[in-house]
């Protein structure tokens, strides 16, 4: 006898320890302010987060304000919706170990899903006294888990958009919107959930209602939706929602007042999507964008950006820069739209100054981006040239610019476009000898520059060759644009070597003598790349 209960005993006590190795293995998967599913709802399958516990925090989400009868109305229907989330449940809860694997799928999530988490309160803030704290907490860990297609997707399937809807129809509360608003925005990032956002009656339409709220946080989750929207395959069901003067000018409004870097970039971010999107978005809403001042909001809010980089370094306004950038070159490439904005004398003067900087390393990828943007511009007027034509600070720093564009063929050739244009003002015979000096300092001091990219354009050219990659009359234009940058080059290199006599001193500004052996090395560079 005294053994059978020894053996139960045992058995009770490895059951114990078994069920405290689950939770602990739970505990571990989650960060401290992310609670474990509880015990009792454990579903027997093998998986990061449990089920029924994505469930149980759906059910937790009804809205906690029901004080008119308006509210109280949309209080019961959303106990409708939790009634679906049982009966759902029951259906999608199958036991399959594989449809809830969380860890391979953090690849099918975008860089946009796993860059927005929630915001949380710190873990010894959690267990708040407040109703609507205890929603906060449950709408973080739910806001965590949609970064995941798996749990995505069970959300989806157990009505979460629903109760999200039902929330943001009654809650006055900015925290609890924004939550809302996050845990749609990644789901929204997942390849066929956009679908259910887009389906889901009324849903929409409280989001473009959401644009007007004063909320930073708020209206920088609704942003993201909407330029996730206009990415997706229903881009023009988006675009439709967005046509209205008053939202277009609410989102300019949006974009020129907020001093939250992160609101910038996600409002001009928006834009930029109706920009660069599908052609029927922008021959919907560019048009009335630009009527509103959309050229004018661009540049001023460069302008500001450009204002605090040369005083300060601030590295969260960096991708502030960079976005303003990408939305000014868009459209400043759009054949309806690009003179307007390639006619502008300041914007012209932001962008070379930009270029001027003498550490770029930081700003690197907005350096690219503007070196792009004055390509376009100086392809649309030439009446820029003049002023740059002598500029040697500015032609080093296009010289300085072309290793970070290492990686993308179009913006390096984009560069050597305007570098030709300022060499082929050159008329290196005639002019005076010190301005001639001053053209073989700048091409001596980026000679390395020069003979690298030199070395790769010929590589390209032979992979091009090889693969086939682009038509031949393609190939054919860029090798001859490369060629007579290079004979120019060549050419100054040479006057120089002839007038070189005339120079009595030998150096320039007092300090920068011209090395002769750099000279010929740099011409010989030149010469065989050529030949």
């Amino acid at each position: 006898m005294e053994d059978d209960e020894a053996k139960q005993r045992r058995k009770l006590e490895e059951e114990e320890e078994d069920f405290d190795e689950r939770r602990e293995q739970i505990e571990n998967d989650f960060p401290s302010h992310h609670p474990p599913p509880p015990p009792d709802e454990f579903f027997d399958i093998s998986t990061t987060v449990d089920p029924s516990y994505v469930i149980s925090l759906i059910r937790k989400l009804l809205p906690v304000d029901s004080g008119t009868d308006e509210r109280h109305n949309h209080h019961m229907n959303a106990d409708n919706v939790v009634h679906g989330v049982v009966a759902v449940s029951r259906n999608t809860s199958n036991g399959d170990p594989e449809s809830m694997d969380i860890e391979d799928n953090h690849n099918e999530s975008t860089s946009e899903v796993r860059g927005t988490v929630s915001s949380c309160r710190e873990p010894g803030m959690l267990g708040g006294s407040s109703v609507e704290e205890a929603w906060e907490d449950h709408g973080c860990v739910l806001w965590d888990l949609a970064a995941s297609r798996t749990h995505a997707e069970l959300m989806v399937q157990n009505l979460i958009l629903e109760v999200l809807h039902a929330n943001l129809m009654v809650s006055t509360s900015p925290r609890i919107r924004e939550i809302c608003l996050g845990i749609i925005g990644n789901l929204a990032c997942h390849e066929g959930l956009l679908k259910h956002i887009e389906s889901t009656a009324g849903l929409v339409n409280i989001l473009v209602g959401q644009l007007f709220h004063d909320d930073t946080q708020c209206l920088s989750e609704v942003c993201r939706i909407f330029t996730t929207g206009l990415y997706g395959a229903g881009c023009t069901f988006w675009a439709d929602c967005l046509q209205s003067d008053d939202i277009l000018r609410r989102i300019l409004w949006i974009a020129e007042n907020t001093l939250n870097p992160h609101l910038i970039e996600k409002s001009v971010g928006l834009l930029l999507g109706i920009i660069e999107g599908q052609p029927e978005i922008g021959q919907l809403l560019i048009p009335p964008l630009m009527n509103l001042g959309l050229t004018g909001l661009l540049i001023n809010l460069l302008s500001v950006e450009m204002s605090k980089l040369t005083k300060e370094r601030i590295p969260e306004r960096y991708p502030v820069l960079e976005i303003i950038l990408r939305a000014i070159e868009a459209l400043s490439a759009s054949d309806s739209h690009s003179k307007e904005i390639c006619s502008g004398k300041e914007l012209f003067q932001l962008v070379c100054d930009l270029l001027k900087l003498q550490d770029k390393t930081e700003v690197a990828t907005s350096c690219v981006t503007a070196g792009v943007l004055i390509a376009n511009m100086l392809s649309e007027t030439v009446d820029f040239i003049p002023e740059v034509s002598q500029d040697f600070s500015f032609l080093e720093g296009l010289f300085s610019t072309l290793p970070f564009a290492s990686d993308d063929v179009e913006a390096r050739r984009a560069f050597w476009n305007v570098i030709a244009r300022l060499l082929a003002r050159v008329n290196e015979s005639e002019i005076n000898t010190l301005c001639l000096s001053q053209y073989i300092l700048v091409l001596l001091s980026k000679a390395d520059i020069i003979e690298d990219d030199l070395l790769d354009t010929q590589l390209e050219d032979s992979n091009e060759e090889s693969q086939n990659s682009f038509p031949s009359q393609i190939k054919s234009s860029a090798r001859t644009i490369a060629r007579q940058q290079i004979r120019k080059i060549e050419s100054i290199l040479n006057n120089w070597n002839v007038r070189k006599e005339d120079f009595q001193e030998e150096t320039v500004n007092g300090n920068c003598s011209i090395n002769l052996a750099d000279v010929k090395r740099l011409s010989d560079c030149c010469h065989r790349y050529i030949k």
